[in-house]
């Protein structure tokens, strides 16, 4: 078994639609980011290159490359899939965002996540988290980050 742990920030901006783990999210701001910027998407690829020590997100799709330019991340994924064999046996990711609310989306999420992987909605947690209105950007409203642990063997 091996274990793989990522992490994605990225600044929020108006006019960009909010993509978090493969679904769009209602909302007045979304990632400001080089593809789609889904930030859930982006850590769980970095946990999964980690968990086989095969670098990370940028090693294969740079931000310095246009044809990722605004490129869906649920494609990354699936790109990132083709590298290995990756068996995962449970996924336990964060979302940090100060608005807007999650809870009505996570089930959505994990669903969404489920079936890009392969496997049991029941073996992927996800969770959110707000910044209580302190930490810089984050806690304003102008930032988005999400950590994802997963397990493989």
């Amino acid at each position: 078994m091996r274990i793989g742990q990522g992490f994605d920030l990225h600044r929020m901006k108006e006019g960009r639609p909010l993509m978090l783990g493969g679904i769009e999210i209602e909302s007045d701001k979304g990632e400001d980011a080089h593809s789609d910027g889904d930030v859930l998407i982006h850590a769980l690829i970095d946990a999964l290159l980690g968990s086989k020590a095969l670098g990370d997100i940028g090693t294969y799709f740079p931000p310095s490359d246009m044809k990722y330019k605004n490129m869906d991340s649920k494609l990354l994924l699936k790109e990132t899939l083709k590298l290995s064999k990756f068996e995962i046996i449970n996924i336990d990711c964060n979302i940090i965002l100060q608005r807007p609310k999650l809870g009505p989306h996570i089930l959505k999420i994990r669903e969404s996540l489920a079936s890009l992987l392969n496997i049991d909605v029941s073996n992927i947690s996800v969770k959110a988290k707000t910044a209580e209105h302190i930490l810089g950007e984050l806690g304003s409203g102008d930032a988005i980050a999400a950590e994802v642990t997963l397990l493989i063997n």
